[in-house]
């Protein structure tokens, strides 16, 4: 015999005491036609939520979505503190970076000062070498300690200008006398009489020149 539902009613069966027990069939497959149960229309069964399966399927145990913010929280100020120090090393690297900078400067700086001194402090003894030199008096072992000399400073970044025939250059030359030429088409070098020296594009001193030029 069976329900409307085709579902098999099992016998009853009387306990010791006289009551009798009555089974349900709970399948959800019908084993006689395979096709799956509709679900009772009543009730549900206890510790399933209405229109669910309950909790036995769940992946994860009530409450623990607190556990989980706890987490995400300490990520966060984790995250957040990485990206301090990060910060905090960029900051300290970009002050090494311009204090290296720094330094390097003031120490060219301080080098091309200590080249100038020396140059000034040599002036006088380089004009002598030049006059000698012109006149004809600088040979033998004084020219080479001459040609040594002037190694040195080329070798300190030391540049001697001021040549006969050269444009005169009111930035590099210094005029103490002037002649005029009714031929001449432009201002030249006719007379060196204190070569100009200079470090890098700093003139230390003028080259004093006699110089030739058209009339005004």
């Amino acid at each position: 015999m069976t329900t409307s539902g085709n579902t098999p009613d099992v016998p009853e069966e009387e306990s010791s005491s006289g009551t009798p027990f009555h089974f349900t069939d709970k399948r959800r497959i019908d084993p006689e036609t395979g096709e799956p149960r509709q679900a009772a229309s009543s009730g549900t069964p206890d510790g399933a939520a209405p229109g669910g399966e309950g909790i036995d399927h769940l992946d994860f145990e009530p409450g623990q979505g607190d556990a989980l913010d706890g987490v995400d929280t300490e990520l966060a100020a984790a995250q957040a503190e990485a990206a301090a120090h990060l910060d905090a090393l960029q900051r300290e690297r970009a002050e090494f970076v311009n204090y290296r900078n720094r330094a390097k400067r003031e120490s060219e700086a301080s080098r091309s000062r200590g080249v100038e001194d020396v140059l000034v402090a040599l002036l006088p003894v380089l004009d002598d070498v030049d006059r000698a030199r012109s006149a004809g008096d600088l040979t033998g072992p004084f020219a080479a300690i001459a040609d040594k000399l002037d190694g040195v400073l080329a070798k300190y970044g030391v540049e001697r200008f001021g040549r006969v025939g050269e444009e005169f250059d009111p930035n590099l030359h210094h005029a103490l006398m002037h002649q005029a030429d009714a031929d001449a088409t432009s201002t030249t070098i006719s007379i060196v009489i204190e070569s100009g020296y200079k470090i890098g594009d700093k003139v230390v001193r003028p080259a004093n020149v006699a110089v030739v030029g058209p009339e005004s």
